[in-house]
């Protein structure tokens, strides 16, 4: 089972925020969580935010055991780019562009196991052979 969560439009620099998200993939939530708690980056705390919200997700909506989750991929991709202009020498104008990113995190956990039921079939044919039987026995 497969949950994604995603946090759009951060005002970070994907650059940045690739770094931190290269270390906590295919690692397990609680090892990804203390990693991301005592990293001293902005992006820890925003990719720390979103690793929280999958596995609430994967906790209340798929009913998913958290001690078995494991971040399967942590994506940062490029979102829209604001810009802006920086007065410069001689009346001209230096660009400044000021970046954003969106956060796209993957986690996989075993999905939760349900009862087996006997199929239908077998069970009327194991009622069906005793009473055979005991009839037999009786005639």
């Amino acid at each position: 089972m497969e949950v994604t969560s995603t946090t759009k439009f951060v005002r970070l620099s994907p650059k940045k925020a690739r770094d931190v998200a290269r270390e906590i993939q295919g690692l397990p939530v609680s090892t990804a969580l203390d990693i991301l708690t005592f990293t001293p980056k902005k992006a820890a705390m925003l990719i720390g935010k979103t690793l929280k919200t999958a596995i609430a997700d994967a906790e209340n909506n798929f009913s998913l055991d958290t001690s078995t989750l494991t971040i399967k991929e942590a994506v940062i991709g490029a979102g829209p780019t604001l810009r802006r202009h920086m007065p410069r020498a001689k009346g001209s104008a230096g660009a400044i562009l000021k970046r954003s990113s969106h956060i796209s995190i993957t986690l996989v956990g075993a999905a939760p196991e349900k009862k087996k039921r006997a199929p239908k079939k077998a069970a009327a044919k194991a009622v069906t052979a005793p009473a055979a039987a005991a009839e037999e026995a009786t005639v």
